[in-house]
């Protein structure tokens, strides 16, 4: 069969083109997806505040703490605990001052033993329970820091996600001025060359459209630190991350003083720590008090001992004992009395830490209500404010258009539409920064919401 060579020509040509786009496709392909842009995971803010709580760093310290409390708790437990020891040597030793008991008499002496003894402590005037309890009691104040880094992670988690979402919005309000600068330059380079416009109208929107631009590369750096600070709060790794939420929010009945000061007082993790380091305090204080008191311990051993003293005389056998062992310091240069002191002291320097406290979380509780507040009228007060602004603008810009209106006058229009929308969104961006910061001031924040 004959071929149709329109066919072949173009086999011909195009085939090897194709082969040739298909191996460098190939060649290449690997290169582009492992040289490629990061993946990027884009987080809600409840995403956000689980990765945080598995990946902080602060809050992985936090749990390390944990266990280190608990390995002092089970060392502390261990010496209530009886304590069993196996031991056992090989002695070898001369001594030739026996010579003086005979001729006869041996001067070498050769002992091996194997022996399991037993301790257990009977009585020690209340040290060992209180070193229980105190133990017992760090294990609480391991989840009081475990809470307060777990807290502090989630409110800086929080702020940093409101603070890309707030970048976000100036960034798009830069964008829009930028857009409508470069607008009113066409208009006046299409004017000019009409013969209705002078060069100063023309280098007059230039130089608006320049100084429009620094804005728009200032907000878009703003986005890049804020995702980076996020990523940090997290923990990932080789992870760039993005937020997808919205600024907007509802407005509630603002928070009383009163109220919030009692819950700060019963919620805060702070303050429970400082109340079971005093507890611990006062545990030390009855272990110290006990340094000059008897205390009872009961001790045994059981084994096989082989003695050979050489000339015949060797012998071996089971050997035990078992005994009641009072220790009671009579005296003891007053060191006992000093380290009561000590701790007396230290229990006491809590308490002032503790008023001192929260006093000072009473001032962020204030701070945090006045800042709801402050927001919240902000808020209040340019609802409508945005609208109006628009409408004003598009008034100004055919205005001017038609000749009715002045450059100034649409550049007021266009700086209040700007001002008025970055100011709602900071308003808004600092209304729910000011509500989590609230929630982190009455030690609430990781008890569910995130409003």
């Amino acid at each position: 069969m004959d071929r149709n060579p329109a066919i072949t020509g173009w086999t011909s040509h195009i085939l090897p083109s194709v082969v040739f786009v298909l191996i460098v496709s190939l060649i290449f392909l690997p290169f582009s997806a492992v040289h490629g842009e990061k993946e990027t995971t884009v987080l809600t803010l409840e995403e956000a505040l689980q990765i945080a709580a598995d990946k902080n760093r602060d809050i992985q310290k936090a749990l390390e703490y944990r266990n280190l409390v608990e390995g002092i708790y089970i060392a502390e437990r261990a010496a209530a605990l009886p304590q069993v020891l196996i031991d056992g040597h090989v002695n070898y030793g001369r001594d030739a001052t026996q010579k003086a008991l005979g001729p006869n008499a041996p001067i070498g002496r050769n002992t091996r033993t194997a022996e399991i003894g037993l301790s257990q402590a009977l009585f020690t005037w209340g040290q060992l329970g209180a070193a229980i309890r105190a133990a017992k009691i760090g294990m609480a104040t391991a989840d009081d820091q475990l809470r307060i880094f777990r807290q502090a992670a989630f409110r800086d988690v929080t702020t940093s996600f409101y603070d890309i979402l707030l970048a976000k919005e100036l960034h798009a309000i830069a964008l829009e001025n930028l857009e409508q600068k470069k607008r009113h330059d066409d208009e006046a380079i299409k004017k000019h060359a009409a013969g209705v416009a002078t060069d100063y109208d023309v280098l007059v929107a230039k130089v608006d459209v320049e100084n429009a631009q620094p804005p728009v590369i200032r907000t878009d750096n703003l986005i890049k630190i804020s995702k980076e600070r996020l990523r940090f709060l997290l923990g990932t790794e080789a992870k760039e991350v993005d937020v997808k939420g919205k600024l907007e929010t509802e407005l509630v009945p603002y928070p009383e003083y009163t109220d919030a000061e009692e819950t700060a007082r019963k919620h805060r993790p702070e303050l429970s720590d400082l109340r079971h380091r005093i507890q611990i305090g006062e545990e030390l204080v009855k272990i110290a008090q006990a340094g000059d008191k008897p205390r009872l311990d009961l001790k045994a051993g059981y084994g096989w001992s082989d003695l050979d003293l050489g000339k015949g005389f060797q012998a071996d056998g089971q050997v035990w004992s078992a005994g009641l062992f009072v220790t009671y310091p009579i005296f003891d240069g007053f060191r006992t009395r000093g380290q009561v002191a000590q701790v007396k002291s230290q229990v006491a320097t809590l308490g002032i830490d503790e008023a001192k406290l929260f006093d000072s979380i009473r001032l962020e509780v204030h701070d945090a209500v006045n800042a709801i507040r402050e927001a919240g009228e902000i808020i209040k007060a340019l609802t409508g404010t945005v609208a109006r602004a628009e409408r004003l603008l598009f008034m100004a810009e055919k205005g001017f258009e038609y000749g009715v209106k002045t450059k100034l006058e649409v550049d007021d229009a266009q700086s209040n539409l700007v001002q008025a929308k970055g100011n709602l969104a900071t308003a808004q961006r600092g209304y729910l920064v000011a509500r989590v910061t609230y929630r982190w001031a009455l030690g609430i924040i990781d008890q569910g919401g995130t409003k």
